[in-house]
């Protein structure tokens, strides 16, 4: 049987933003046709804990312009990886989400990040977003340093709260109340990652007001020495 080559004409269907192809049938070619694009990716990224207003999207990539964010986001909703949705009074705004299609991405995200952790050329010290740090919570925890710990962990980042359960060997992460939480961070994303990451003592980062530390000390220290980096390549 033959297969009919399929084309899409520049600029057609609404919002479209993608006028070259890789012309390759690979699924990951076809994958970089529909997210290669600069910050689509980090887009879904974003909207991993659900969804979320363009403003607050603009707050969490601070590199991208309104009008580059609107492009983007007309693209992914084009190929449904995400919808637009209006929320009910007395908000009455929109926000955007993931399609569950769209959530499918999440496992590409985690390998993404823990092969280019091993990168010599990563920055860890660039800015980092709320929903960068849970999901490297999830792809660089270690279940063998979680052994017999059966906890509930809370981060407080600006107006956003998430809730990090550990339990049976597995870490999983989501934005929600800290109803239940042992322990709870309250700082920016970045001085937390310093901590869990950069091996910068607790001590020091509350003596600096970076974050704070509220309920038990002993699981926080314990929580920081979870993650370990990868070897450099």
């Amino acid at each position: 049987m033959k297969l009919a080559k399929i084309t899409k004409k520049e600029g057609s269907g609404r919002g479209s933003s993608v006028a070259r192809s890789y012309d390759d049938a690979c699924g990951a070619a076809h994958a970089l046709d529909l997210i290669g694009e600069r910050w689509a990716l980090l887009v879904m990224r974003e909207l991993m804990f659900g969804p979320k207003r363009f403003s607050d999207l603009r707050a969490d990539l601070p590199g991208i312009s309104a009008n580059v964010l609107t492009q983007r986001l007309e693209r992914l909703e084009e190929i449904g990886a995400l919808k637009r949705r209006k929320l009910p009074p007395p908000a009455a705004s929109h926000v955007y989400e993931l399609t569950p299609w769209g959530y499918e991405i999440e496992p590409v995200l985690g390998v993404l990040g823990r092969w280019a952790a091993r990168s010599p050329l990563h920055d860890p010290t660039l800015p980092l977003s709320a929903a960068s740090l849970m999901l490297s919570f999830k792809t660089m925890f270690d279940p063998r340093r979680a052994k017999g710990l059966n906890a509930r962990i809370g981060f407080r980042i600006g107006d956003e709260t998430f809730l990090v359960r550990i339990s049976g060997g597995k870490c999983d992460a989501a934005r929600q109340s800290l109803d239940g939480a042992a322990v709870v961070f309250v700082g920016q994303a970045r001085a937390i990652a310093a901590a869990v990451y950069g091996g910068a003592p607790l001590k020091a980062l509350e003596a600096n007001r970076a974050i704070t530390i509220e309920g038990d000390r002993a699981l926080a220290e314990r929580f920081t020495g979870l993650f370990p980096l990868p070897q450099k390549a």
